[in-house]
């Protein structure tokens, strides 16, 4: 699909602007399932062990959390966008537990978009994405750079 078939391009991401979506409620086989292959600490796992720890009941793993981000973005805005990757992540923070039964969705802040100087048919854009449970209590921040095709700018010709 080519840039201007898609919905969402570098010029749709205005610094101030504010974009809210997901929605997704974690369940317990969800949350150890997760943790079964990919961080299988004892308070992701085991409900008991997880009583006794900081969190006090069982807790999805933050990286868990990251990935549910990462789908939300996708099914909101990134499958329809001239998305051409990310540099990185910054600033990521886990602020409080995400237990069996939250509902997760995500407010994203534009803070800065600009020319990309050695490449200008992409666009860079900063964002810091808050996730909130269904009580708005953040549970997550981070901050990162997207790239974006520009519409009005063509990409060089290649030989």
């Amino acid at each position: 699909m080519s840039h201007s078939a898609k919905r969402f391009a570098w010029e749709d991401f205005a610094p101030g602007s504010v974009r809210e979506f997901g929605g997704h409620t974690l369940t317990r086989e969800e949350i150890t399932r997760f943790a079964a292959e990919f961080d299988p600490q004892p308070f992701h796992l085991d409900e008991e062990a997880a009583k006794a720890s900081l969190f006090g009941g069982l807790a999805a793993s933050g990286w868990h959390t990251c990935a549910l981000v990462m789908r939300m973005m996708c099914d909101n805005y990134l499958l329809d966008s001239t998305s051409l990757g990310s540099p990185g992540i910054d600033k990521l923070r886990w602020l409080r537990p995400v237990k069996v039964g939250d509902t997760l969705h995500v407010r994203m802040h534009v803070l800065e978009a600009r020319p990309m100087a050695s490449k200008p048919h992409v666009g860079l854009v900063l964002s810091q994405w808050e996730v909130l449970n269904q009580r708005d209590e953040p549970v997550l921040t981070m901050e990162g750079w997207g790239m974006f095709g520009r519409r009005d700018v063509a990409p060089p010709a290649t030989p």
